[in-house]
């Protein structure tokens, strides 16, 4: 005959309490961030291990109305968001600080309309406490969403149409393109081009104001290349293009790394030398600007401290803490290497 298991029960707060000497209350104050003495936490933590007791998180939530989870959200398609590196970076420094405040990160990509109802349904439904938006475009309807909801957010970068109660963490995309530019030219190079990627973005456009600054009276929009995202075969494609309407190139900034690194294998099978036929230049100082033949000059962009503040600056906001309006825009060097 079969005899039902008996059952352990699970250790509650009263354990808790009573293995450490301490009332109930004080143990919830552990429990929910709040202040205790330091020797009342340090009892409380091991009374915690020695009963074996797990905070009900569920429960807890629901008498706090918070998921205890931040929603990373990427506006850009799958395959980029799994491609691109400086993505990868951002999530991991937003990840780290998330997890060191004991909160979820819940990674949110949208790639089409269907996405964009999704995950503005998702948002609504109160199952993320904030979020971190990462390449948000001009009128894109999930900053409309955050905005309504009064969402706890802060965007990686700076749409024009955000309101200037919600935060943002960035980089001078305009001042360092200019400045990159502008050391590119100063190496002798006299007919410049440039590969401007994801226009509807604004460090897309701000890259493109910078070109156009560092050149000054040479600039000459035949030479620019519109293509629609950060990719490699953006990078092969608005190469070709730049070679067909200018085959006495001899300078081309392109928008990233990854664009600058399909630019320079377009440049290779068309039999042009970088950088003694043609200087290349990139941006974000990637994984790609190591991978490339020769190494790449670009600007470095912190994109882990990018993602840490971020992530930070949401968690202010979620516990009422005071956050300076407007944004942050962190350093950005310029990393001159072999291919100009």
């Amino acid at each position: 005959m079969n005899r039902p298991r008996p059952t352990t029960k699970r250790a509650t707060v009263h354990d808790v309490a009573a293995a450490a000497g301490v009332s109930r209350g004080t143990v919830s104050r552990v429990l929910n961030g709040g202040y205790v003495s330091p020797a009342a936490r340090a009892a409380i933590l091991a009374a915690i291990a020695e009963v074996g007791y797990v905070p009900n998180t569920a429960a807890r939530n629901l008498v706090t109305q918070r998921s205890q989870a931040v929603g990373f959200i990427v506006l850009e398609p799958h395959s980029l968001f799994l491609e691109d590196p400086n993505i990868g970076a951002i999530m991991l420094g937003a990840n780290a600080v998330l997890s060191t405040a004991e909160h979820q990160m819940v990674n949110l990509v949208v790639d089409s309309d269907r996405d964009t109802e999704r995950v503005a349904r998702y948002l609504s439904g109160g199952f993320v406490d904030g979020a971190v938006i990462v390449s948000a475009r001009v009128h894109d309807p999930i900053t409309r969403v955050v905005t309504d909801l009064k969402l706890p957010a802060t965007f990686v970068g700076h749409p024009p149409d955000l309101a200037q109660e919600i935060p943002f963490v960035g980089v001078d995309n305009v001042g360092s393109a200019r400045e990159i530019t502008t050391r590119l030219a100063a190496t002798g190079r006299r007919r410049i081009g440039m590969i401007a990627a994801a226009l509807n973005r604004d460090s897309g456009a701000d890259r493109l104001t910078g070109f156009r600054q560092g050149l000054g009276d040479r600039f000459d929009p035949r030479l620019v290349v519109e293509v629609p995202l950060y990719d490699y075969s953006c990078g092969v494609s608005g190469m070709q293009t730049l070679l067909e309407r200018a085959p006495d190139l001899d300078g081309v900034f392109a928008a990233s790394d990854v664009v600058a690194a399909g630019a320079i294998q377009t440049l290779r099978e068309a039999g042009r030398t970088v950088p003694t036929d043609v200087g290349v230049v990139g941006f974000d100082d990637s994984a790609w600007a190591r991978r490339t033949n020769p190494p790449l000059s670009t600007v470095h962009q912190p994109a882990k401290e990018i993602g840490a503040r971020a992530a930070d600056l949401v968690l202010r906001q979620i516990s009422g803490a005071p956050v300076e309006p407007g944004g942050v825009l962190l350093p950005t060097p310029v990393v001159w290497r072999g291919s100009a």
